[in-house]
């Protein structure tokens, strides 16, 4: 939930942050309006923005006192929602309950605070939106509101949203909604690359068409969000790169056995390497290092055009190599379809990214703040290397070799502790 208090008895309800690169929202539906009693912690509205659907929960309890943003409009991070009265009390008569005959919908509302969606009797035209509260068949027979990427979605391959099915609230048209519509009709989809489904074999690009150059056009808010975190991570930390070679071939032939893509391998060993040099598995606010027992390890996703978001594992430390396997392919799935919580990307204390599935193999990650560093794994290729067996004698080899890059911040660690943190992740990787 986000919220703050302005003046006594009055709480903000806010558009909420889900993410670094997330600058906006849109809301889709009230499920309160004026008047009505909530609950703290109870839904009041649900959001759509370019990468997660949610619901906003109050924040305290009391009577909905105005409502600021129209079903439909997109307003920034931060912005005000709602105000609830919190001085108000259920069966209390409130400034909204004064219409001029006694026998209004808010003075039935005020008999059976919270219910004011179940009244009987027309109350269309009373409260704007209230079809939104209705049943299910109700909300669908209103105007239909979508999304900013559902809309750009649609623009883009001159869709009528009106024949889109939805499978969202109360028949919503949700971003899957039009993916699904464009492939069953015969549109080409290009799935948005996931630096996560499988980093180091992508699947063969198809060559595009030779475009006419187009006319300029400014970034999208989602790009120039990610530009403004971007930045101001390179303001804020002290950023530095070190970088050190791993061989994993051993690794290479264990997947021979499990199937999985090198990046369950990586995470655990970086987990176990983690728990050893905990300075690393922190966040640095202001002055405060904070480090942490418990690994939440974030997860560069690549959306494409659709910008980059990070969901986070949470109590990493917890799952095997296997159980990383999976849930890396499931936080995959449900970033591609839109389909992550608030929750699923806050909170995070590493982030691994890696872009080597397109062939790098060499960079310079830029540090997901709060935290002190970030993991970027890069392409495994099989290079003749020089190797040294148990009596002393040199031979040339093929292995599967890589380099493991990391950003840290000088604030909170110096270069010696990097070093021997990513010395420590090649043993386990080796070993």
């Amino acid at each position: 939930m986000s919220s703050s208090p302005t003046e006594t008895g009055t709480v903000d309800v806010t558009m909420p942050q889900m993410g670094v690169s997330v600058a906006e929202g849109t809301v889709v539906e009230w499920k309160k309006q004026p008047g009505d009693w909530v609950e703290r912690d109870e839904i009041i509205a649900s959001i759509s923005t370019d990468k997660i659907d949610t619901d906003v929960e109050a924040p305290a309890s009391g009577r909905v006192q105005e409502i600021l943003v129209d079903v439909g409009t997109t307003v920034d991070v931060g912005v005000v929602l709602a105000r609830i009265a919190t001085d108000a009390k259920p069966g209390e008569a409130h400034a909204s309950e004064s219409a001029s005959d006694g026998t209004s919908e808010a003075d039935v509302a005020m008999e059976a605070p919270g219910d004011a969606g179940d009244l009987s009797g027309d109350t269309t035209d009373t409260h704007a939106g209230t079809a939104q509260r209705g049943t299910p068949e109700a909300r669908r027979s209103g105007p239909r509101r979508y999304s900013p990427v559902v809309m750009r979605i649609a623009a883009e391959h001159g869709i009528d949203l009106e024949q889109v099915p939805g499978t969202g609230r109360g028949g919503r048209v949700r971003k899957p909604d039009v993916l699904a519509y464009i492939e069953s009709n015969g549109g080409v989809k290009e799935e948005p690359p996931m630096h996560i489904e499988s980093p180091y074999k992508p699947d063969p690009v198809p060559p595009r068409k030779k475009a006419a150059p187009a006319a300029g056009k400014p970034l999208s808010r989602m790009r120039q969000s990610i530009g403004k975190a971007m930045i101001e991570s390179l303001r804020t930390a002290a950023t530095c790169t070190t970088i050190i070679e791993a061989d994993l071939t051993r690794i290479a032939a264990d997947r021979e056995r499990t199937g999985l893509t090198w990046l369950p391998y990586i995470a655990r060993a970086t987990i176990e390497t983690l728990r050893e040099f905990p300075a690393l598995n922190a966040t640095l606010e202001g002055d405060t290092h904070t480090q942490y027992d418990a690994v939440h390890l974030g997860v560069a996703v690549s959306l494409g055009e659709g910008g980059l978001i990070v969901p986070v594992i949470r109590d990493a430390q917890d799952l095997s190599v296997e159980g990383l396997g999976k849930e890396i392919k499931a936080l995959a799935r449900r970033a591609r379809d839109g389909a992550l919580s608030p929750d699923d990307v806050r909170g995070g204390t590493f982030t691994i990214t890696n872009p080597g599935g397109y062939g790098s193999i060499m960079a310079t990650p830029v540090i997901n703040q709060p935290q002190v560093a970030i993991l970027d794994t890069e392409a495994v290729v099989k290079r003749p290397v020089v190797v040294t067996d148990e009596h002393g004698n040199d031979s040339i080899a093929i292995r599967h070799m890589t380099y493991l890059c990391m950003s840290w911040d000088h604030r909170a660690l110096d270069g010696a502790l990097a070093a021997q943190f990513l010395a420590a992740l090649r043993a386990r990787l080796e070993g």
